[in-house]
């Protein structure tokens, strides 16, 4: 099986890894903007080889692992060259453009979205790790779109590197997206921007961090250059959730205020439901 994989990043390189080690059949080739990148990725012994787009005729699979500015242009390119049996994944994390900017394409059936919830803070060829996919969702947008038997191909796949799947809707996706993902990462940004501008004057503020403020700003340590594009994608549902996120920061404020300490336990109470929902999840 000839996998070409562009983007060879944590999500790019984790896959090449795992496709590796679950099909040892499969010939790993490496497209990525960065020659460091793939330079990297063949020392590591993600890719086997460096390849060029033009290369893509003769792929199996193709997984792109590109940020979502660029996987739109990426993604169309690829269904260009690409043969009639070919599969195209694509890992982003929103849909809606990207599904509305391919619809049209005379390969469309050779495209499936997808979107692997999985990752790190971690970003580069060398934050690639085994088993990232295990146990993760992987979320299947539009799959009547895609022609059957490419469909089968995709979840052989997928099962071996030990997704669950799950079928949504690309604005279905985008949205609750922004909630469980994109919100976090504002948060996280935000709560690190605010406590590096409190440092300024107080050096002694890191020697009390703890855990919990360690694992609270980890997703600040993010690569801008994937995050900015994603918010600017998914503007209009991040909008939103910041919209509810800052009325709720603002009446919890407000009942601190006014010394209403009963409410505020109350609001951590109801909130510790939270505990069974995630508890499902693990």
């Amino acid at each position: 099986m000839k996998v070409y994989v562009i983007g060879i990043g944590l999500i790019g390189g984790s896959f090449a890894l795992d496709v590796k080690a679950n099909f040892p059949d499969a010939e790993i080739f490496g497209i990525d903007a960065s020659e460091a990148h793939l330079k990297k990725a063949k020392e590591l012994k993600l890719i086997d080889k460096p390849a060029l787009m033009a290369d893509l005729q003769n792929a199996e699979v193709v997984f792109v692992a590109v940020p979502v500015d660029a996987s739109i242009e990426v993604t169309k390119q690829v269904l260009d060259k690409i043969g009639e049996n070919t599969l195209v994944i694509d890992a982003g994390s929103t849909k809606s453009k990207l599904c509305a900017a391919v619809s049209a394409h005379p390969k469309r059936r050779n495209f499936l979205a997808a979107h692997p919830i999985s990752g790190t803070e971690y970003s580069g060829p060398e934050a690639a790790i085994p088993n990232l996919f295990r146990g993760k969702t992987n979320i299947i947008c539009e799959v009547e779109k895609t022609a059957f038997k490419l469909q089968e191909k995709a979840m052989e796949i997928f099962s071996k590197l030990g997704m669950r799947i799950r079928y949504m809707d690309p604005e279905s996706h985008d949205r609750h997206i922004a909630y469980v993902s994109h919100l976090s990462h504002i948060s996280s940004f935000m709560l690190g921007k605010t406590v590096l501008e409190k440092e300024k004057n107080e050096r002694d503020i890191f020697d009390l961090a703890g855990s919990g403020f360690a694992s609270t700003v980890r997703l600040a340590k993010s690569s801008p250059a994937m995050w900015s594009p994603i918010f600017q994608q998914n503007k209009e549902n991040v909008l939103e959730t910041l919209n509810e996120y800052i009325q709720n920061l603002t009446e919890f404020k407000n009942l601190i205020e006014k010394d209403n300490f009963e409410e505020v336990y109350k609001e951590m109470e109801r909130t510790n439901h939270i505990k069974s929902i995630l508890n499902g999840i693990n």
